[in-house]
């Protein structure tokens, strides 16, 4: 089977590396991909969001199967495109239509959806350009912080809680009245702030059939206590230790199943990831967003604890035989940290050399997955804001972070910087 691979980070390089030990794989192509992708795999230099190139390449290269991993393709509609097309009928598309992917696309939509379908979720109100002065209005009916959402795709630049009530209002005035955010802050989402903590639930479904991948909690902040700005993420766990029998079991039936019977109900297509951010308030799921996509840095920590072929899951997928699929995961845990650029998520610089990728261990003990990068004159350099995810694979949350921590620190380039508490909070609760 010839599979293209549309992305670049380290989502899509964790993907390639697990699609790469598939029997059923016969060239892999990942576009426009990294210095890792580079390794197991052809890179090609196509833009995700072209779609007429990405169809070229497909029909020249007898493509078997396109698997979207970044939400920006699929909320501008590229399995609708090929869908619609006369010349891809046999084509396996992996990622769901443009109806399915508003889910992600605009918060406004996803709330209404689980208000639809009893759902738990926090009570929310949205507001549009032109009701900059009901939306002020509005902060006096809830209590802070105050969680103030865009409605579109806002590249992790989209979320402001504050405890401030003027933070609150002049990030309204930049989003409704400035434009700050372009399109995607046309509309806000105000939603009454859950105190809790947070995890990721990961489901692979078809609209009807589902299978559950494992559970993972991401560190969001810049530094070390959770503190500084949001980032795309400086680490992950999986699978994450609170995640009891209880909460699994009330996350499937008050949360995984109404999502996908809603689906089904409202005649909304799905064929790929549902990646439900939940948090836990006492012993309760809430959903806060969904994605439409894998998480990065959680694909990270989530694929190496496959132990079935993924190729062959998205072939259950691609063929309605989902529900036949037996989904099998080890019995271990993996924790990976993020090394960063000097700087970021503010300004930062590309090109700097990377050292010490050849010294990784044991694919069973770890493995680095390559975020923003590139190869350049021979070298891999740094290519974006988070560069690379060292992965580490143990019997515990212990072991696992140790092993990830030893190759954060084996690894060197110019301005390095990352997280020292990844882990830190629930190793706490279970030593």
């Amino acid at each position: 089977m010839n599979v293209l691979l549309l992305g670049s980070g380290g989502r899509e390089h964790a993907m390639a590396w697990k699609l790469s030990q598939s029997s059923l794989l016969s060239k892999l192509y990942v576009a426009p991909g990294n210095a890792g992708t580079e390794q197991i795999a052809t890179n090609v230099s196509l833009n995700p969001m072209d779609f007429s190139a990405v169809d070229r390449y497909i029909r020249r290269n007898s493509i078997n199967m396109l698997i979207v991993g970044p939400e920006a393709p699929l909320v501008a509609g590229i399995v609708d495109y090929f869908e619609e097309s006369s010349k891809h009928k046999d084509l396996v598309v992996i990622g769901p239509p443009k109806a399915g992917a508003l889910l992600e696309g605009s918060k406004d939509f996803a709330k209404a959806f689980m208000a639809r379908h009893n759902i738990p979720t926090a009570d929310y109100q949205t507001f549009k350009s032109g009701e900059l002065k009901q939306a002020k209005a509005h902060l006096d009916k809830i209590n802070p912080p105050y969680v103030i959402k865009a409605d579109g795709l806002a590249a992790g630049k989209g979320v402001i809680i504050t405890e401030n009530r003027q933070k609150a209002e002049s990030t309204l005035e930049d989003m409704l009245e400035n434009s700050s955010l372009g399109e995607a802050g046309t509309k806000v989402v105000i939603e009454q702030f859950m105190d809790g903590i947070e995890v990721s639930s990961f489901v692979v479904t078809d609209g009807t059939a589902y299978k559950i991948l494992p559970s993972a909690k991401d560190y969001k902040r810049a530094y070390d206590g959770d503190k500084g700005p949001n980032t795309g993420g400086m680490g992950a766990i999986s699978p994450v230790p609170f995640v009891d029998a209880e909460f699994h079991e009330k996350t499937l039936n008050q949360i995984i199943i109404p999502t996908i019977k809603g689906l089904r109900k409202d005649n909304i297509p799905f064929n790929g990831f549902v990646f439900i951010g939940l948090i836990k308030v006492g012993s309760d799921p809430y959903v806060i967003e969904y994605n439409c996509r894998l998480g990065d840095p959680e694909s990270e920590v989530i694929l190496p604890l496959l132990k079935s072929d993924l190729l062959h899951l998205f072939d259950s997928l691609g063929s309605g035989l989902l529900s036949e699929y037996d989904l099998q995961i080890e019995d271990k845990t993996a924790a990976t940290v993020m090394l960063t650029s000097g700087g970021y998520p503010g300004d930062y610089s590309k090109g700097k050399q990377i050292n010490g990728l050849e010294n990784t261990p044991k694919e069973t003990e770890g493995i680095v997955f390559h975020a923003g990068t590139k190869t350049s004159r021979g070298k891999v350099v740094t290519a974006g804001g988070r560069v690379l995810a060292c992965t580490g694979i143990g019997n515990g949350l212990e072991q696992a972070l140790e092993r990830s921590y030893k190759l954060a620190e084996s690894i060197s380039f110019s301005d390095k910087q990352y997280r020292k508490d990844i882990g830190q909070d629930v190793l706490v609760k279970v030593v």
